[in-house]
């Protein structure tokens, strides 16, 4: 039994399955620009326009601009293995892919079931969020939309509307072919980059140098409402008394930025839609990364600089800022992009939530009606509109609070189990060709692995008990289906 659970798929059996003549293997459209800015129009979203304000406000301070180096710095250990599996193994599915080959079939289930709660709760998070931008533009506008279509059952409506609208539209163009949302997506980030710079280099008028004193403020007890199972992870095993601010609160600061950056690896997902892989996967992956990580820094310098930490905005700080100089009209402009950047961020997050899933019917370890490709246009049809179906039932009549968090978990996790399978891949199979290497092996995977865990005992008790409960639902379904109709069975 032990044997069967640990069993690996061949990688050459992999690579072979992604040119499988029933219609299982998806169609090669992507260069290496295309990956990057499907990294950046991912990565660049809700983190850059709300995470900023809270993670100031509520942890690190001025200092919150090494909370993201420092979330960077972990996100980019991650990517150089990711990078290196992404074009050895150019198969749809990434970490749960990867886990398959190294690992065996339970992990990779185990990694799978946990990229289902990442990218179907990201999707969902955003949507809500892209709702309610909207509506405050349009109510700028004096348009205003009943509560009973923007507000979900348990917060005073019957249906968010435009949420729900959302993520069918962006599913509607992700069926019509991965071209086509490359096409898109291009068009939605150059008008949010364009106002992201617009945020850093006019914002640079309004800095004042007494804003960054103390750069690190001194550490404090925090209110009640982060005492208990809200608290750390790691005050609560080694018994550190709660802090905010301080070097503490850049911790904590930077397991919360960390959402920010979730994103990059869902690039990983379309390797199978790449057209040069090996070399194009390390462009797109590490590329993204790093301009996003610069894009951060400075939009969390110049707003902090512009607006006393303690007085930041939880819920919109950059448009806040502008506010706070009577710059109204870049307010605006900035909710502009806030709408483009999260109709992105939905999109790419949905392409790779449906990759997976084929990627996991493909194998057997979910039904097989999920792994058809559309005949016309070369995209998971099925999977992406059963994957649509849903989220779009959460995002139009479910509040959703404080889980964000869960998509943090959900990504580190994903990222020690990468880390773990470079180390295990290279062991095992030395002679694979890598069109791309992990540097310093096994140091540098050993690192990410440590930096990786470490931000996870940062994040919450709560948040890690129902990661727990999640985990538990996953083992059920796959040893009720997924051990008895697996293809390596």
């Amino acid at each position: 039994m032990a044997n069967a659970l640990f069993r690996t798929k061949n990688i050459e059996q992999s690579i072979q399955d992604t040119d499988e003549p029933e219609g299982h293997g998806l169609r090669r459209e992507l260069s290496a620009l295309d990956l990057m800015v499907f990294g950046v129009g991912v990565v660049v979203g809700t983190g850059i326009f709300v995470l900023t304000g809270t993670a100031a406000k509520d942890y690190a301070g001025p200092a919150v601009a090494l909370s993201f180096v420092l979330a960077g710095v972990v996100c980019g250990l991650a990517a150089l293995c990711y990078a290196e599996f992404a074009s050895t193994v150019p198969v749809a599915g990434s970490a749960y892919t990867f886990s398959y080959t190294t690992l065996g079939e339970l992990p990779a289930w185990i990694i799978g079931w946990d990229l289902i709660l990442e990218l179907a709760l990201g999707v969902g998070v955003v949507s809500i969020g892209w709702s309610g931008y909207l509506n405050s533009l349009l109510s700028q506008a004096g348009l205003e939309l009943p509560e009973a279509i923007t507000a979900a059952p348990g917060d005073g409506g019957k249906v968010n509307l435009p949420a729900l609208l959302l993520v069918l539209g962006v599913a509607a163009i992700l069926v019509f072919g991965v071209k086509l949302s490359a096409r898109f997506n291009l068009v939605m980030v150059t008008i949010k980059i364009a106002i992201v710079l617009l945020v850093i280099f006019a914002g640079l008028f309004f800095v004042k140098s007494g804003n960054y004193n103390p750069f690190v403020p001194d550490s404090q007890p925090p209110s009640s409402g982060h005492g208990g199972l809200k608290a750390p992870l790691v005050q609560t095993l080694f018994g550190f008394e709660p802090q905010i601010y301080g070097a503490m609160g850049i911790f904590s600061g930077a397991a919360l930025v960390f959402f920010a950056y979730i994103g990059f690896d869902v690039v990983a997902t379309a390797a199978e839609e790449t057209r040069k892989p090996q070399r194009d996967m390390p462009i797109g992956i590490l590329g993204s990364l790093v301009i996003c990580t610069i894009l951060y820094v400075s939009v969390s310098l110049v707003v902090v600089g512009m607006q006393r930490y303690d007085m930041l905005s939880s819920a919109a700080p950059l448009a806040e800022a502008f506010r706070s100089v009577d710059k109204g009209w870049i307010a605006t402009i900035i909710s502009i992009g806030a709408v483009a950047g999260l109709t992105t961020v939905c999109m790419i997050l949905m392409m790779g939530q449906s990759r997976v899933f084929f990627a996991m019917s493909r194998d057997g370890l979910l039904p097989p009606l999920f792994a058809r490709v559309h005949p016309k246009y070369g995209t998971p049809h099925v999977s992406t509109m059963l994957i649509a179906v849903v989220v779009a039932a959460i995002a139009g009549f479910t509040p959703i609070h404080e889980i964000d968090v869960m998509v943090n978990i959900g990504t580190l996790f994903a990222f020690l189990v990468v880390a773990a399978s470079v180390l295990i891949l290279r062991r095992t199979r030395p002679e694979l060709p890598r069109a791309f290497r992990v540097p310093l092996v096994p140091w540098l995977p050993i690192l990410s692995m440590l930096a990786t865990l470490w931000l996870m005992i940062n994040l919450s008790g709560e948040t890690w008990l129902r990661f727990l409960v999640w985990m538990v639902a996953g083992f059920a379904v796959y040893f009720f289906y997924g051990a008895r109709h697996s293809r390596l069975r």
